[in-house]
């Protein structure tokens, strides 16, 4: 029997999606932004990941109108020049299971099993990192916080001082590189020549001069730091360690990581109160920003429902 050409056709692409693992249900298009489509699985997916971080049911509208202000963040994005790679999403989606202390994989099947695929939230994460780089980027100038703002602030909140006693680090972080699937006596070797070097090393100018000449290890630039920018364990390590010398080597993603002190020495820093309320007034203008802007792209998008 011979198979009609478009019949066979779509034989393949049927067996194409099926070995693909694609769903084959159909996307019903709910509404267009801008020419791009809405569907029911965008909706129905956004709703289980919301259901998932709110543990509320939402609305299907507040899901669509998510999804909107998704489409009209990501135009706005592209017109600005503004659009992560697929390198950047990643490192995002392995960031947000690092803080969950667990990894990627462990982060997809936590999704999987409640209906969410990576995608979605990954399309969201993207969406965000857009809005973020353009609001703070178009409205760099709106956004700063005065000095004499924050002061006046503090002092009709609490009276308290500005400024206390603390400690400014400078400090470079070296890197031994150690590839991906490096097997545990590799690591072992990486550590026992962290710990060589660290018997080497007396200053930064000697740590410059040898790892910048050390293959498959890196030197980067001098960090300044204060005592209100660093967390307690790592200041008590910085604390413990000679000027010149290098700290105890860490395994991290990146490889062995190592920070090598330049100098310490005591400075004036801004107490927690007005970090506090700095953060809180720069918050405030923020949002007041991008909700102006948003708004305004929402009036200007062309938004076209269907079968409503």
């Amino acid at each position: 029997m011979t198979i009609p050409l478009p019949v066979f056709r779509l034989f393949l692409i049927l067996a194409a999606l099926l070995l693909a693992g694609a769903p084959l249900r159909a996307q019903n298009i709910v509404l267009m932004v801008n020419g791009d489509p809405i569907t029911d699985f965008d909706i129905e997916q956004r709703s289980k990941l919301d259901q998932l971080t709110t543990q509320k049911t939402p609305a299907r509208q507040d899901v669509i109108n998510e999804l909107i202000d998704d489409r009209v963040k990501m135009k706005e994005g592209k017109k600005y020049g503004v659009d992560p790679g697929v390198s950047d999403i990643n490192q995002s989606y392995e960031g947000m299971a690092q803080r969950m202390r667990i990894s990627p994989d462990q982060l997809t099947k936590s999704l999987e099993v409640k209906g969410v695929r990576p995608e979605t939230l990954k399309s969201r994460m993207k969406a965000e990192m857009v809005w973020t780089s353009l609001v703070r980027g178009r409205f760099k100038e709106k956004l700063l916080v005065g000095e004499k703002d924050v002061a006046q602030a503090v002092q009709a909140q609490t009276g308290d001082k500005l400024q206390i006693e603390g400690t400014e680090y400078k400090m470079q972080p070296i890197v031994l590189i150690v590839p991906r699937g490096s097997s545990p006596a590799f690591l072992e070797t990486r550590h026992k020549e962290a710990e060589q070097y660290r018997s080497r090393v007396g200053s930064c100018e000697e740590a410059n001069s040898l790892f910048r000449s050390t293959p498959n290890a890196t030197i980067r630039d001098v960090v300044t730091k204060t005592t209100a920018e660093l967390p307690e364990a790592l200041r008590k390590v910085l604390d413990d360690t000679p000027i010149g010398h290098l700290t105890a080597p860490e395994t991290t993603k990146a490889g062995i990581e190592m920070v090598v002190l330049c100098s310490r020495k005591p400075t004036m820093i801004d107490t927690p109160k007005k970090r506090e309320v700095r953060e809180k007034m720069y918050q405030e203008k923020y949002e007041k920003t991008q909700k102006t802007y948003l708004e305004e792209l929402r009036k200007a998008a062309m938004i076209e429902y269907r079968n409503r």
